[in-house]
């Protein structure tokens, strides 16, 4: 595990001194960013712009006044994103462990205190190992949002992560990243390959593993917001992985009591007010859920949840109780595994 952090320093410290220096695409954003992430991006520092290794974009709505914790920020650029976002009110902690995109980060928070009009920081950048978190005097229970950008495929153990998250984060909060994922489990030889590694390939955690761990930590519902494939356009890195495909996908993992394993049916709707900040004809909660403002929306239980008891519940009017389940929510993919169709090769019990 040292071994393997040291090489990823080493690549994002020495290795790289810009965005154009990574030898595939897979570190690089593909999204076209909202006018008002447009906007914030123009204010800040080229250098800042200039080292950044992103493949998504982990900033979600309704920001103002929260605390956010960025794992892997690197150079800042995100964490200024976030700084102009959240208000004078709100906070946000970057976590890196390079010093270069330290140094680059803390170099220039002046720069934006003043470029932002605030009489002080609401930024701050802490050196630190995501994978041990538990050494940085963060409190549990402490923050609203944790995001991160392209950099748990970085860390060896991935599962601890996202279990310190989970106790990291207030009840209702979430975390919300962009990361890499395999359609397949990469083998140890890949994985071995300190290029691969840096560039954000040979780390990618197999999805359906990425679930089962996400559920195994207490995010017992992940939600995808967004995904593309990744293509590597360069012809000794792609040899290398063979059949091997990739994707960049932006997951949304919400701390709620309460959240079943499969989507359950109890008559529940909601309607959106189209209160939320550059959200205002209609909102995504994910890559399946669209609520367009004042339309009544059947959901299951735990996308009414998702709504109600975290930071988007003033933004909805809600619909029904609890007091009757109906059975799986069909809406969100789920159904019987058997059918109720009578036939003559229906098995018997005799």
């Amino acid at each position: 595990m040292k071994e393997k952090h040291e090489e990823i320093k080493e690549y994002y410290g020495k290795e790289l001194s810009k965005s154009e220096d990574l030898k595939t695409n897979a570190c690089c954003t593909m999204e076209e960013p909202a006018q008002h992430i447009k906007v914030a991006l123009s204010n800040i520092h080229d250098e800042v712009m200039m080292k950044y290794y992103g493949c998504g974009l982990a900033i979600p709505s309704k920001l103002e006044g929260l605390r956010i914790l960025d794992l892997g920020s690197g150079s800042g650029r995100d964490c200024y994103i976030l700084s102009q976002l959240v208000g004078h009110s709100g906070e946000v902690i970057g976590v890196d462990m390079t010093d270069e995109q330290l140094d680059v980060a803390n170099r220039y928070i002046d720069y934006h205190t003043e470029k932002f009009g605030y009489k002080t920081s609401n930024v701050k950048f802490l050196k630190g190992n995501i994978e041990k978190l538990e050494e940085l005097d963060l409190a549990e229970n402490s923050f609203d949002l944790i995001i991160s950008n392209c950099v748990i495929n970085l860390a060896t153990d991935k599962e601890k992560v996202l279990a310190d998250v989970y106790k990291l984060l207030k009840p209702g909060g979430e975390m919300y990243f962009s990361d890499v994922y395999s359609d397949r489990r990469i083998s140890e030889k890949l994985q071995a390959d300190p290029v691969l590694w840096g560039e954000c390939l040979s780390g990618a955690l197999y999805w359906n593993d990425f679930l089962r761990t996400s559920r195994k930590v207490g995010f017992t519902d992940p939600r995808s917001v967004k995904n593309n494939p990744i293509t590597i356009e360069n012809k000794e890195v792609e040899e290398k992985c063979g059949n091997i495909r990739f994707f960049s996908v932006t997951y949304r993992l919400w701390k709620i009591n309460g959240l079943e394993d499969e989507c359950e049916d109890y008559g529940q709707a909601v309607t959106y007010k189209g209160t939320i900040k550059n959200n205002v004809n209609s909102f995504d909660l994910d890559d399946h859920h669209n609520f367009p403002k004042g339309k009544i929306i059947t959901v299951c239980g735990n996308t009414f949840l998702m709504l109600q008891a975290t930071r988007y519940a003033d933004h909805f009017n809600f619909h029904g109780t609890w007091d009757t389940h109906y059975g799986v929510f069909e809406g969100c993919g789920g159904a019987m595994p058997f059918s109720s169709e009578e036939g003559s090769d229906a098995a018997s019990c005799c």
